[in-house]
């Protein structure tokens, strides 16, 4: 078999959706004539945890640490955090009030830590990797990303090696959305693009999950610029065996920050229990993972706390159940400029789920059209009460006269890992070759 570096942050035991990209190339590539080697940090600061991601590691793989120093235990000592509070997310969340020491914390991660909290991972990890490829040849990197420090880390190591590189973005890098809330000094900016135009550049190949978004990046200069989605593995839905929820239940599974505060839906929640018999004996607003207080607070001003099911963090298997066991589902986009490109990678578990989904978000992007094309769901912007009224009422009495679609026969398995890693190893296979 031809040989590929993976170089990742995120590895089991670490949780959540940014992961599972990498984890499941790496399941899937010896199918199709790759065998991976991962390189990925030692003591890494992973928001969640989930041990169950260990069953998807390759047995026999090679899986090469670095130690990384991160600064996230210095922001919480001066910001007075608990030890064990997620920071990682720190640009999802808005402060209650103003604090010095937050502020000035982000200014400091902003212009000193370079592309992102894990720059000091860079050169040790440069070193460690040169040394070793000089014994341990490859065919092929594949770097992921973000944290762009792994972009970087790629960027120099092609460079050094002139080994092919495909670089692989599961969010732009300037571009991403949380990037403008960065405190940034004009050179730190500079810089940004600079080592982006570096990545783009040196390149082989360039994949990124959205069509949108391969056009934005085009825009700005890349080159060879596919698009590889998220996906999901039908593995992890063999052994799921749930009853249907007996509530009206609308789940809602990951981050819920302050820029995907669904007013209006709350609104419409709230006159639906007041214009329908019955609808607040059977409607549950199941909220499944962490929840930013503006929004909590958008919940209590709109009357609907006593319909709502915070569930809080779970592993993967009871995220996967939950999806499995509700009504609907609901996919809420962040509310930015970029919001036509961003696909979450839960998209396609809910797919997987095969249960109704009602996206909010741009209905002219690329995950509205995603459940479009494969008659999955129905999307509306966030601000239309009347299309969201419309559309929860239209489900609701589905519910009631037991028409809600049992199981949706889509056509999604161009969208199964297996599938994506195909494209992926196809691309390696081309510039390697």
């Amino acid at each position: 078999m031809k040989k590929v570096l993976i170089i990742t942050y995120y590895w089991p035991p670490c949780g959540g959706i940014g992961v599972l990209r990498c984890l499941k190339f790496a399941k899937y590539l010896r199918n199709f004539g790759w065998e991976p080697i991962i390189f990925t940090a030692e003591n890494a600061h992973y928001p969640n945890i989930d041990e169950s991601n260990f069953k998807d590691i390759p047995e026999g793989i090679s899986i090469l640490k670095q130690k990384i120093w991160e600064p996230y235990h210095i922001y919480k000592f001066i910001t007075g955090k608990k030890k064990d509070a997620n920071v990682n997310n720190v640009f999802y969340t808005q402060k209650e009030k103003s604090s010095l020491m937050h502020d000035f914390s982000v200014w400091v991660r902003s212009n000193f830590f370079i592309p992102d909290a894990r720059a000091s991972w860079i050169k040790p990890s440069v070193n460690y990797l040169f040394n070793y490829l000089k014994e341990h040849p490859v065919d092929a990197i594949l770097s992921n990303g973000p944290p762009h420090s792994n972009t970087r880390i790629a960027t120099i190591l092609s460079q050094k090696t002139g080994i092919p590189w495909l670089a692989d973005f599961q969010d732009p890098w300037t571009q991403v959305d949380y990037y403008q809330l960065l405190h940034l000094t004009k050179w730190a900016d500079r810089k940004h693009r600079r080592l982006e135009q570096e990545a783009f550049s040196n390149a082989d190949h360039t994949t990124i999950v959205s069509h949108h978004w391969k056009e934005e990046l085009e825009h700005i200069g890349a080159k060879n610029v596919s698009v590889i989605p998220w996906g999901y593995d039908p593995d992890d839905f063999k052994s799921i065996e749930v009853e249907r929820d007996q509530k009206f239940t609308l789940t809602h599974l990951g981050i819920m920050g302050y820029d995907r505060n669904p007013i209006h839906l709350f609104q419409v929640i709230k006159v639906l229990t007041e214009e329908i018999p019955d609808f607040a004996n059977f409607i549950e607003l199941k909220l499944v993972g962490q929840v930013e207080q503006s929004v909590k607070n958008s919940i209590e001003e709109a009357g609907i706390a006593s319909y709502c099911n915070f569930v809080g963090s779970v592993d993967r298997k009871t995220a996967l159940e939950l999806s499995c066991q509700s009504n609907v589902l609901l996919l809420l986009l962040n509310q930015q400029e970029n919001a036509k490109g961003r696909i979450p990678g839960k998209l396609f578990e809910y797919l997987a789920a095969r249960r109704p989904i009602v996206v909010l978000g741009p209905e002219d992007g690329d995950a509205s059209n995603i459940v479009k094309e494969t008659k999955s769901g129905v999307a509306s912007s966030y601000d239309n009460f009347e299309k969201i009224k419309q559309i929860i009422t239209n489900l609701y009495h589905q519910y009631k006269n037991k028409e809600l679609v049992h199981s949706l026969n889509n056509e999604i398995e161009s969208y199964s890992n297996f599938h994506t890693t195909k494209k992926i190893a196809e691309l390696l296979h081309h510039i390697s070759s």
